[in-house]
Formats: structure tokens, C-alpha cells, sequence
């Protein structure tokens, strides 16, 4: 088979692009977890880290998508000198848009709160999702048209409101030439808030409501793009930091650009947006 190139988005269609990609995040997963035994690790682009298996677990990914779809695009974290990886579409526009290890740092540091991201992108939109944390073997999955799950049972977003019980998601760094932001601070006081290391884990526990939110204001495609849509399936709102929405994008345009981005239930994601731009 060469792909999907001409055919429409039917049941059928959906359903082995979500398998090939549940199959490539469980593959990379596990050489993850084998890797973790050898780890080499290097800086790269001053702030950012990666091991080899960062770049081992890609290939393993793209090599096992191409086996069914060889036409499809891919956008993915890993490329040549600190780069993205692109490959575009030789056809219609379906993107993979791939983060083989969300999470490097914890990862790097042998701390197991790491994921495997992938999402597949049609027309700027995302139509399928996975999210894999090998750790817990649990396996986030989205697709168009269908409820969100977690290991096969429907997951929501739920609707608890920011108060002092409720988690929320924030950043682990911010500009050091800058102050950290009024609203970290607010966030910090009236809430439980976390931050586990992995942009896309964030999204994940959103979606099955172990947060109420989260929000985080760079990350790439490749971070958001798997979690976002899994968050959407699940009831959650997702937006930038003004309310606007995220998708569509032109990835044919996309160098790596960063996102701000707000993932919270119906309940919890106005009263994050007038946090942040108040």
C-alpha cells in the first residue's frame, strides 16, 4: 500500500493511521527504556539536550511509518546540527509530526516521566494523535471523529476549577534576562501547580483531568501538536495565550517556530486566559 494519498478519511483510513502510529510510539518506547542502560548525552542549541536515543527512537519511528505510508511527510524534533528534521509530503498533505523523547532532560537525568509523541497532520489540522509514556505503559490515543482514551478506555477533561486543590501545569524555565511572570505567581499560590518535564504529558493529563490545565509558552509543533488534539477529544479547550486558536498550520512554512499555549477544561481555561492577560 502507498499511502492515503487519494483515498477519503473513512473509519477504515483513520483507524490504521492511529495503529501505525500507536505501533512506531510502543517501538520507540521500548528502545527508550533499553537505552536508558547507555545513555551519552549532548548539548545542543545552548539550553536544550539530547542523547542518542533521542535520535535512535526517531528513526525507529519514521522508518516503521514509512513502511505503510512512504508518501507522507515528517516534521520531527531531531534533525542534522541542532535542526528540525523535514521531509515534506510527495502527494497530498499528510504530516507526521513526531517528538521521539518529550522530555529529554528528565530522560537525560534518568528520571522516567518521558513520553514518545507522535501526531499525523492533515491539511493543518491534526486528524490522529498518540501519546506514549513507557514508564506506566500508558498509551494516549486520539483520532478523528472519536473520543480520546487511555490504554482503550475514554478519557475527559472533566470540569474542576482552579482552587487550591486543583493541579495546573506551568513551565519549568523562563527567560533569564526577564522577570518570571505575575501570573506564575498568582498560579503558584492558587493552586496545586506541577510540572512534570514533558509539554506533552501535560496535555495527556489534561485530557484524562489529573489537571485542570496547564500552560506553557514555547514549545514546538512537535510538543503540542499529539497532546493538543488528545485535549480536544477529551472536552479540554486549547489555545494560544490570546484565545486564538492553534490549528490550522501551514507545516509547510513551519522552521520550528514557538507556540504559547493554554489546554485547561471548559471551566478552568477563562479564567487561565484573563490570568495570563491581565
Amino acid at each position: 500500500m502507498k499511502g492515503i494519498c487519494k483515498m477519503e478519511l473513512d473509519h477504515r483510513t483513520l483507524s490504521q493511521i492511529l495503529e501505525t502510529a500507536v505501533v512506531a510510539a510502543r517501538l520507540a518506547g521500548q528502545k527508550a527504556m533499553e537505552e536508558l542502560r547507555y545513555l551519552k548525552v549532548e548539548v545542543k542549541n545552548q539550553t536544550d539536550l539530547v542523547t542518542q536515543a533521542d535520535i535512535k527512537c526517531q528513526e525507529i519511528i519514521i522508518n516503521r511509518i514509512k513502511e505503510t505510508y512512504p508518501d507522507h511527510g515528517f516534521i520531527a524534533e531531531e534533525g542534522a546540527e541542532g535542526q528540525l528534521f523535514k521531509q515534506p509530503p510527495r502527494g497530498e498533505d499528510f504530516w507526521w509530526v513526531i517528538d521521539p523523547i518529550d522530555g529529554t532532560n528528565n530522560y537525560a537525568h534518568q528520571m522516567l516521566a518521558f513520553t514518545v509523541s507522535i501526531a499525523v497532520m492533515h491539511q493543518g489540522t491534526p486528524i490522529a494523535g498518540v501519546i506514549f509514556e513507557p514508564a506506566t505503559d500508558s498509551m494516549f490515543t486520539a483520532v478523528k471523529d472519536a473520543d480520546a482514551q487511555l490504554n482503550s478506555r475514554r478519557i475527559e477533561a472533566g470540569d474542576e476549577e482552579m482552587n487550591k486543590i486543583a493541579s495546573i501545569a506551568i513551565d519549568s524555565h523562563y527567560d533569564s534576562d526577564s522577570d518570571v511572570p505575575a501570573w506564575v505567581s498568582q498560579i503558584i499560590k492558587k493552586t496545586r501547580f506541577r510540572n512534570l518535564g514533558s509539554t506533552a504529558l501535560h496535555l495527556a493529563y489534561v485530557a484524562k483531568s489529573s489537571f485542570a490545565g496547564m500552560l506553557t509558552l514555547t514549545p514546538k509543533m512537535w510538543d503540542i501538536a499529539a497532546g493538543a488534539f488528545i485535549a480536544e477529544s477529551a472536552g479540554a479547550i486549547v489555545t494560544d495565550r490570546k484565545g486564538n486558536n492553534i490549528f490550522p498550520i501551514d507545516l509547510n512554512e513551519y522552521q520550528g517556530q514557538p507556540f504559547s499555549i493554554i489546554a485547561a477544561n471548559k471551566k478552568t481555561h477563562p479564567k487561565l486566559l484573563e490570568l495570563i492577560n491581565s
